[in-house]
């Protein structure tokens, strides 16, 4: 595993000020190498520090011995969190400065053998989020988006495994359908990005706030739009359609790999396929790829099985990298594939055989997809292979 950049390191002291320094130090290189979340683990040699970045972990050289355990106790004093409980889980948030930028981050701690785990998510501003256009859908997924939340009722899923960028798709989303005479109201586990503008409501499922119950009360709230951070249980699954077919235009997300999952994954929760008919409006399946540098990406080259070298097939990542790059990338690229229309529900036997969806599962339009990037020099076949496998199950 490829350690990054060292912070540097904190002399020893009796008080705080080392554990604070290196805590600011630890925040600006997590903002300096675009991480999405900070992993301090503790392991019976030391703690180990992980930054997220582009979907990967990567390790951070470990601090010195006196700063460990202040720095998770530090951490969770900054997060408003009990330090002098360490037997249970607890959530907390910061809000602090990281390379002179404004830094939020959301705090898990976890009790585990050698010490409390904590994960830090950093949140990025309300400014940073994406526009329709930013998303990297071409055109006809573009306006195929459009049209569905152009409509003044029906359900919206977005679906893709965690980290697929659901949610940066749901807030592009919602900011687009932003306006004075709408009233947009969310559901969500928790809160990612505060919006201006849009009414939104935390889960907080050990007071008996759930989805479910979240939704029947939003209905009373006189809703136009309403998003519903994730679809889980047969409740919330009830509660979506039915707030789809009186009226509201719904958003929401599955954890499934298919179109075709997910309308199994909904008549699995109880939903009719008569009235997944009346209120199912889109379906966008999703994932992330890791973009290749400009700067040091490499022409990669195909060998035939004699070992003559064959000519140049796209671009591979420079491992070595380069100093805007980790491990030949920088940054990601969203692929897409968008299902609506009456062809949505057909049977897959009724499909004729260019049938992109039904017949052949979203995992192989997503692939075909990722492998135009490919040869369009902005992704490696290595992380098409990695993320879309040509061998994963196509319904599941």
């Amino acid at each position: 595993m490829q350690e990054i950049d060292t912070i540097d390191t904190v002399s020893p002291a009796a008080h705080d000020a080392p554990v604070a320094a290196y805590a600011d130090a630890l925040f600006t290189l997590a903002v300096q190498q675009r991480a999405s979340d900070i992993h301090l683990e503790p392991q019976q040699q030391g703690l180990v520090i992980r930054l997220r970045v582009d979907g990967l972990l990567h390790r951070v050289p470990s601090p010195a011995e006196q700063i460990p355990r202040r720095l998770c106790a530090r951490i969770k004093i900054m997060a408003a969190m009990d330090i002098a409980e360490q037997r249970r889980p607890q959530d907390g948030r910061i809000s602090t400065l990281g390379d002179g930028f404004q830094l939020d981050a959301r705090v898990s701690s976890l009790p585990t053998l050698w010490g409390e785990k904590q994960v830090l998510r950093l949140v990025p501003a309300n400014s940073s989020l994406l526009t329709l256009d930013a998303l990297g859908l071409n055109q006809t997924q573009h306006a195929q988006l459009l049209e569905a939340l152009s409509q003044p009722q029906g359900l919206i899923l977005v679906t893709g495994p965690t980290g697929s960028g659901k949610t940066q798709t749901l807030y592009s989303a919602l900011q687009w359908l932003n306006a004075e005479h709408r009233n947009i109201s969310t559901a969500e586990e928790p809160i990612e990005i505060p919006l201006t503008g849009i009414n939104q409501v935390a889960i907080r499922p050990s007071i008996g706030l759930d989805f479910a119950a979240t939704l029947r009360a939003l209905l009373r709230q006189d809703p136009d739009v309403m998003m519903v951070g994730e679809i889980r249980d047969d409740a919330t699954a009830s509660m979506a359609i039915r707030a789809a077919q009186t009226g509201h235009l719904v958003l929401s997300t599955l954890h499934t790999n298919s179109a075709r999952a997910t309308l199994l994954r909904l008549n699995q929760l109880g939903v009719s396929e008569r009235d997944l008919t009346e209120s199912l409006t889109l379906v966008l399946a999703q994932r992330l790829l890791r973009r290749l540098c400009g700067g040091c990406k490499k022409a990669s080259q195909v060998t035939t099985k004699v070992g003559v070298r064959a000519q140049s097939a796209g671009f591979e990542a420079n491992a070595a990298g380069c100093q805007r790059s980790l491990n030949g990338y920088h940054g990601r690229l969203g692929v897409f594939e968008l299902s609506s229309g009456p062809g949505l529900f057909e049977p897959a036997s009724n499909l004729g055989p260019t049938a992109n969806t039904m017949q052949q599962g979203s995992t192989k339009s997503l692939r075909d997809s990722a492998l135009t990037y490919h040869r369009s020099g902005d992704t490696s076949l290595a992380e098409v292979d990695r993320v879309l496998p040509s061998t994963i199950k196509q319904f599941c």
